[in-house]
């Protein structure tokens, strides 16, 4: 009766309640341990949802694989704010720097599509665009063009500090 759960679970907050415990109850796994090896794994994600996925075995062995947090609460967690804008391209919630967009690019860039640092920026830049947030002030739209005219190269290559 091996199976996988796959759960949301606030990072270095997961309990044996729900969503957890019921999913984990009737398999062979110790919850208490499960719990907390997710909250050990999570920890740096703290409070924000995390996906997580559990494959457990019949003796009651598990494995747990924690996923990236969704790009959206990422800028949601760096800038400060709980909902976006209902209007993002008039009413703007939040703005973000050149550097706070590089570290939410590097979190995701393993679950995005880019090749490289910059190209995982630009797509964290939609979804600022999106959500009414500005980065350095600017629309993002108009960030993204400065990106792609190179303007950011510097900060946004590989390795660059931040």
């Amino acid at each position: 009766m091996a199976g996988t759960i796959e759960v949301l679970v606030p990072g270095g907050q997961a309990n044996p309640g729900p969503p957890l415990g019921p999913e984990l109850g009737p398999t062979p796994v110790d919850v208490q341990a499960v719990v907390q090896e997710i909250n050990d794994q999570t920890e740096a994600f703290d409070g924000t949802e995390v996906p997580v996925t559990v494959d457990y075995e019949d003796d009651g062995s598990f494995e747990i694989d924690v996923g990236v947090p969704p790009t959206a609460e990422l800028v949601k967690d760096e800038a400060g704010f709980e909902t976006g804008s209902g209007e993002p391209q008039e009413d703007f919630v939040a703005d973000l720097s050149v550097d706070q967009v590089k570290q939410i690019a590097e979190q995701k860039h393993p679950d995005l599509l880019a090749y490289d640092v910059k190209n995982a920026a630009k797509e964290v830049v939609g979804t600022c665009a999106s959500m009414g947030v500005t980065i350095e002030g600017n629309d993002a739209r108009e960030f993204k063009k400065r990106v792609d005219d190179g303007e950011y190269d510097d900060v946004l290559a590989e390795g660059a500090e931040a």
